[in-house]
C-alpha cells in the first residue's frame, strides 16, 4: 500500500510540475525576437548583396537633397 501512496504521490509532484509555466512566455517571446533578428539580418544581408545599385541610387539621392538643405 505503501508504494501505491508513493507513486500517487510522484504522479501528482510531476503533473503539478508540468502545470506551472512560470517564466515560459518570457522565454518563448526572446525565442520569437532572436529568430526574427536573424531573419531580418540575413534578408538584409542578402538584399544589400543582390543590389547595391540600389543602395547606391538611394544613398547619392539623400546626400544630394541633404546638400540642397
Amino acid at each position: 500500500m505503501r508504494m501505491i501512496a508513493k507513486m500517487h504521490l510522484a504522479y501528482a509532484n510531476a503533473i503539478e510540475t508540468v502545470k506551472n509555466k512560470k517564466g515560459q512566455n518570457t522565454i518563448e517571446y526572446l525565442f520569437m525576437l532572436g529568430i526574427i533578428v536573424v531573419v531580418v539580418g540575413i534578408v538584409g544581408g542578402l538584399i544589400k548583396a543582390f543590389m547595391p545599385e540600389l543602395f547606391d541610387s538611394v544613398k547619392a539621392k539623400i546626400m544630394g537633397e541633404a546638400g540642397n538643405l
